[in-house]
């Protein structure tokens, strides 16, 4: 299986953004790309800009939505409680298999962060090291960053993943001093290259995402 798991500081913080632009710039290219979230919430949320995170992605990539997320659910809550009071249960099995299915580079999208649990007992973490793939961190420019970023570097590496990127966004044209020294400062503690993302609109994920390292990221590997 080839490609990255796209996780975010917390909730908010631009994942899917990531995932998308990385998806919409590869296929630009003319690469076969797949996407893959395991679950998503919050579908009684009024519509907003953006649709919702699987239609997104199966939007750039030419997926079914349905494919895209095996598990999707009203309340805007994590996952387990979304499955519990809808009275289902998440099956990390399918997720796993739903996952290595998918054809291509392959990038898969977490929910929240990384230690949000998808069941009780299995968390965005555990999927990510069950399908073995390089991570890349969508983390956010300003005051704050630095600690939520480093965490989540931490918690990967904690158990063995190989944190491929960081990238801080939405990037302002124009960036504060404070961003500036927070990506400097996150990239020399951590040890990981941080890029910018730039602010994007959903015609224009190809764009914003030919500013990432792709080929970097392409040819990461566990370990």
């Amino acid at each position: 299986m080839r490609g990255v798991f796209v996780t975010g500081t917390d909730t908010g913080a631009g994942k899917t953004v990531v995932a998308a632009a990385i998806c919409a710039a590869l296929a630009a290219r003319g690469e076969r790309v797949s996407a893959f979230k395991p679950a998503v919430t919050g579908l009684d949320d009024p519509p907003g800009e953006w649709p919702m995170d699987h239609e997104l992605l199966g939007g750039v990539t030419g997926q079914d939505p349905a494919v895209v997320a095996p598990y999707t659910f009203g309340p805007a809550v994590s996952p387990h409680w979304a499955a519990e009071l809808a009275g289902q249960a998440i099956e990390p099995e399918r997720l796993v298999a739903a996952a290595r299915a998918a054809t291509g580079f392959v990038v898969c999208e977490g929910v929240g962060g990384l230690l949000v649990p998808l069941t009780p007992g299995y968390s965005v973490r555990d999927l990510a090291v069950d399908l073995a793939l390089p991570v890349v961190i969508a983390a956010r420019a300003g005051l704050g960053t630095i600690n939520h970023t480093l965490l989540t570097v931490e918690a990967a590496r904690a158990v063995g993943l190989q944190v491929a990127g960081i990238v801080m966004t939405p990037w302002p044209e124009r960036p504060e001093p404070i961003e500036v020294s927070n990506r400097e400062t996150v990239e020399r503690l951590a040890g990981v290259p941080v890029s910018a993302l730039a602010p994007a609109t959903p015609d224009r994920l190809a764009e914003a995402g030919r500013a990432l390292p792709l080929d970097e990221w392409r040819n990461s590997r566990k370990g």
